[in-house]
């Protein structure tokens, strides 16, 4: 919401807003001119006159702004559609989508034509070290990512559209799994071009879509393509990266910058904050920092670090996000979980549901002898206790897409 919000204002738009807390982000758009209010209530609304309202897909018809607009009669529109609205003053847009990586293709893709020297309009939906995470352009090319969690990537009408992979996540807010299927088939007919993996399933869900691009992994993998990349780079990305950067090159070439600028371009890539982030590596501790929330993300992490680092004891401290995930794939998530050596499980981040008879504890109960639960919401005893479980020489991943991320300073503080 907040880069969207950003956008509007460089663009000439009054904007004003309310969030249930204080942030970077609200801070931020405040410092900007918006007109930013903490907590819900109708009395923020005074003064606006028929104002265009935005709503996030977090906020349900109860809420008392949401409900007092709509008695109102003024215009609502999801975060999804102003997005795509937003798009469509365009001439060309290239839009992300994807069970997983989407947020990175798009920084990569945003980060190699700046460094073309083209003024692109963009929006990420993390955070990008060392660059802001939108801008508004100059009115040619848009990249951006769009969301299939709630179904709003149909919106979007895409010049490109590059779909990183389709799993089932997230299938119970959009009416199950082939509902999810067929509006990834939908986004997809709205682009005259896309791109995706070389994959079966993938290959039959697109085969109406008369221009494609195929990546094979046999390409991307041999040493050639990558030939312009820094040594250090390729050693230190896993195959989930090189992937990702693969996504971003060829979208590249296709809005005319060279493969071989594209490519070298990704040496400064900085990175986007919450994906394999390090934060400490010395040669007894290595802290990193992922957005991991799915079984598949998860396996390819620790994956990637089993690969890195194979003499190094694995810690894992993960925080659930969701309780419909964990229950779809409680299974899956103990058997990738299990390829650490040490698993702390963290209460289930509810984002927007209460409660469920299967839980964290359940889930270190079905991971094993290695795994425990922690009943606990205090950073300072969890990171405390995290790192009291580590043997050195030791890697210790923190995965999650909740807060977790809050206990990463308190773990800093304590390793310094």
């Amino acid at each position: 919401m907040a880069p969207l919000a950003m956008i509007m204002m460089e663009k000439g738009f009054n904007v004003s807003g309310s969030d249930v807390a204080e942030s970077s982000r609200t801070a931020m758009l405040a410092e900007r001119g918006a007109n930013i209010a903490i907590g819900h209530s109708v009395s923020n609304l005074e003064g606006l006159e028929e104002p265009l309202v935005v709503y996030s897909s977090a906020i349900k018809d109860s809420n008392p702004e949401l409900a007092a607009v709509r008695k109102r009669y003024w215009k609502c529109v999801s975060r999804g559609q102003m997005l795509a609205d937003l798009a469509d003053t365009y001439k060309r847009t290239v839009s992300i989508s994807g069970s997983h990586g989407k947020t990175t293709v798009t920084a990569m893709l945003a980060h190699i034509m700046k460094c073309a020297g083209i003024d692109v309009g963009y929006m990420v939906g993390g955070q990008i070290k060392g660059m802001p995470s939108w801008a508004a352009g100059n009115g040619d090319i848009f990249i951006c990512e769009v969301d299939e969690s709630d179904g709003s990537h149909i919106l979007m009408n895409s010049h490109l559209g590059v779909i990183t992979n389709v799993e089932d996540d997230h299938c119970w807010s959009v009416g199950g799994a082939e509902q999810l299927k067929l509006n990834f088939k939908t986004y997809a007919s709205k682009a005259p071009k896309i791109i995706f993996l070389d994959d079966e399933e993938l290959k039959e869900l697109f085969h109406d879509n008369p221009d494609k691009e195929i990546l094979k992994i046999d390409d991307i993998f041999d040493h050639n393509y990558f030939e312009g990349l820094n040594p250090d780079i390729l050693n230190t990305w896993g195959d989930f990266q090189l992937i990702d950067a693969a996504f971003a090159v060829e979208a590249a070439v296709e809005l005319g910058v060279s493969f071989d600028a594209a490519l070298k371009s990704l040496n400064s890539f900085p990175g986007v904050a919450r994906r394999m982030s390090v934060h400490m590596d010395t040669p007894r501790f290595f802290l990193i920092e992922d957005y991991a929330h799915h079984p598949t993300e998860v396996k390819v992490v620790l994956e990637s670090l089993r690969k890195r680092f194979p003499g190094r004891e694995l810690n894992v401290l993960f925080q659930p996000h969701r309780y419909a995930r964990l229950e779809h794939y409680i299974n899956d998530f103990a058997k990738v979980l299990s390829i650490a050596d040490k698993i702390l499980v963290l209460p289930v981040f509810t984002a927007w549901t209460d409660s469920s008879e299967v839980d964290s504890a359940t889930l270190a109960k079905k991971i094993g002898r290695n795994a425990k639960s922690l009943d606990s919401h205090d950073w300072a005893k969890i990171a405390a206790y995290s790192l009291r479980q580590c043997n050195a020489p030791a890697v210790l991943a923190v995965l999650g897409a909740g807060d977790v991320n809050e206990v990463i300073p308190e773990m800093l503080m304590r390793l310094k």
